[in-house]
C-alpha cells in the first residue's frame, strides 16, 4: 500500500511539472502544503521526492528547499547511464543493437549542422591515431570523433542518449581491439567514410556508413560471447 500512495505522489508531481504549475527551477512547496495538496502523508510525499531526486527531476538541497531541475536530457538521462554501468557485462549485444538503430539518424540529423571547425577537430581525432597508439587510446578518439558528430544532432535527448551508450560498450570495444591486430587500421577507414560522406552533405551515405560502423562491432561480439570480466 505505501508504495502506491508513493507512486501516486510521483504522479502527481509530475503531472504539476507536465501541466506547467512547477517550472525548471522552481522551488516545491512546504512538506506540509504539497502533501496536503496530493492527499498523502508526508513520509509517502518524502519517498516520492526521493526517487524523483534520484532521476534528477528534483534537487533536494538542505536547508533551502527542493527545486525542480533545469530537466535538461543530460540530467535526465543519468540514471539510465548508471543502470546501463551495472548491467553491461550481460548486456553489450543488446545496448549496441540499440546504439546500431539510433546512432545513424542522430548522424543524419547532425550532417546540415557540422561546421568548418567541427569537420577540423574530427580530423584530428584520427591524425592522432598511428599504429603505435595504444587500445585504450583508439576507443578514446573513436568516443569523441561520435560525440563531436552526434552533439550537433539538435535532439537533445538521442545525442543525450547516445553519449550514454557509447560509455557503456567501450570496454566491448577494447576486448575488441586487444584481439583485432587491424583495428586501428580499420576504425580509421570507418571514420573516412562516414566523415567524407558527412562534408559533402551526404546524410544518406553518412546515416548508411555510421549503421555499419556500430554493426561491425556488434557483429563481432555476437560472433566472441561475452567479454571477459578483467
Amino acid at each position: 500500500m505505501a508504495s502506491t500512495v508513493t507512486d501516486r505522489a510521483i504522479s502527481a508531481i509530475k503531472q504539476m511539472v507536465v501541466d506547467g504549475t512547477l517550472k525548471p527551477g522552481d522551488r516545491l512547496p512546504t512538506e506540509a502544503e504539497l502533501s496536503e495538496t496530493i492527499g498523502v502523508s508526508r513520509n509517502s510525499l518524502r519517498e516520492a521526492v526521493k526517487a524523483l531526486s534520484v532521476i534528477r527531476v528534483l534537487d533536494v538541497r538542505q536547508g533551502d528547499g527542493t527545486y525542480v531541475t533545469a530537466l535538461e536530457p543530460e540530467q535526465l538521462l543519468e540514471s539510465l547511464a548508471f543502470v546501463l554501468d551495472l548491467h553491461q557485462d550481460s548486456s553489450y549485444v543488446e545496448i549496441l543493437e540499440i546504439r546500431r538503430l539510433l546512432e545513424p539518424a542522430a548522424v543524419e540529423q547532425a550532417c546540415p549542422h557540422l561546421t568548418d571547425e567541427d569537420f577540423v577537430q574530427l580530423e584530428q581525432t584520427m591524425e592522432d591515431l598511428d599504429d603505435s597508439s595504444s587500445i585504450q587510446e583508439l576507443v578514446a578518439a573513436d568516443i569523441t570523433f561520435h560525440q563531436l558528430i552526434n552533439h550537433r544532432c539538435p535532439n537533445d535527448y538521442l545525442s543525450s542518449l547516445l553519449d550514454s551508450l557509447a560509455g557503456s560498450t567501450a570496454r566491448a570495444r577494447v576486448w575488441r581491439g586487444l584481439t583485432d591486430d587491424s583495428s586501428v587500421e580499420r576504425t580509421l577507414a570507418e571514420h573516412r567514410r562516414i566523415l567524407d560522406a558527412l562534408r559533402a552533405r551526404r546524410p544518406d551515405l553518412a546515416r548508411t556508413y555510421a549503421a555499419a560502423h556500430v554493426a561491425g562491432v556488434e557483429s563481432w561480439l555476437l560472433a566472441q560471447g561475452e567479454p571477459p570480466t578483467e
